[in-house]
């Protein structure tokens, strides 16, 4: 098996090189422990990916990093491998998890977790919703399409230049619609932070947590989601009420938008 470094951080020059190399060990010991590492080089090894460049997002959860696939280039997650990873998750996202899994252990529920993801980004896809096409998953690593450039990976909406708010809002009510409508899902933590916008587009991102629009919760998630978004476009200069984006999207469809606060 090639060296860990080698497969994870290729180098291709050497510029500034003693402080990219301390910030390349300080995520080689924060994600690739050991198992981690196999992983990784079992997937090479199945020719998911070539090697790993250098990291787009961290957060505790876990991180995403570009990859390199003979000319092209995609994104791999790693999830951390901790009881840390789920505090955060909401109750009804976990219940259901175990229910899908039957595990109970923290590593198994991640591995579930990361295949979650997988399989609720392939039912997007065909939906039609633009999401990341799934690649492979194995263990905490999940392999997806790369959205961006060579120059530098999508931002998320929070950060990005929307020159017409009004496009925004119809391109958020055609891919929450068909999130909705087609995929039969609801997000349940959509908010600008987890939609990237590349080519005037939006992409969404994190799904893991996403629930059938049968489900108890999805009337107050999707409700929550669209009040997150019907502020975020109101202040970008196109006013729209919750209510009114709750319709577009399909929302009689999930449920009426009251109760739960």
């Amino acid at each position: 098996m090639p060296r860990p470094n080698a497969v994870v951080f290729p180098r291709h020059e050497r510029v500034e090189d003693r402080r990219r190399e301390s910030d390349q060990r300080k995520l080689l010991d924060e994600f690739f422990d050991h198992a981690t590492l196999l992983a990784v080089s079992r997937l090479v090894n199945r020719g998911e990916f070539d090697s790993i460049d250098h990291p787009i997002s961290m957060g505790k959860e876990g991180g995403v990093f570009r990859a390199t696939k003979g000319t092209e280039y995609r994104a791999v997650k790693i999830y951390r491998i901790s009881n840390t990873t789920f505090r955060r998750l909401p109750a009804y996202a976990l219940e259901q998890l175990k229910r899908e899994a039957s595990v109970r252990n923290f590593g198994g529920l991640i591995f579930a977790w990361t295949r979650r993801e997988h399989t609720i980004l392939g039912r997007l896809r065909e939906a039609g919703v633009r999401a990341p096409l799934p690649y492979a998953h194995y263990r905490n690593i999940l392999v997806m399409e790369y959205i961006g450039t060579e120059e530098g990976a999508a931002p998320r909406l929070k950060d990005a230049l929307v020159g017409d708010p009004k496009a925004l809002y119809d391109e958020l009510v055609r891919e929450i619609g068909r999130m909705v409508r087609a995929a039969k899902l609801v997000h349940g933590d959509l908010s600008p932070y987890n939609v990237l916008y590349f080519d005037h587009r939006v992409v969404l991102i994190d799904v893991a947590q996403a629930i059938p629009i049968d489900h108890p919760e999805a009337p107050h998630l999707l409700r929550r989601d669209i009040e997150n978004f019907a502020k975020f476009v109101t202040r970008l200069g196109h006013t729209v009420t919750p209510q009114e984006f709750y319709s577009a999207v399909g929302g009689d469809e999930v449920g009426p938008p009251t109760g739960r606060g």
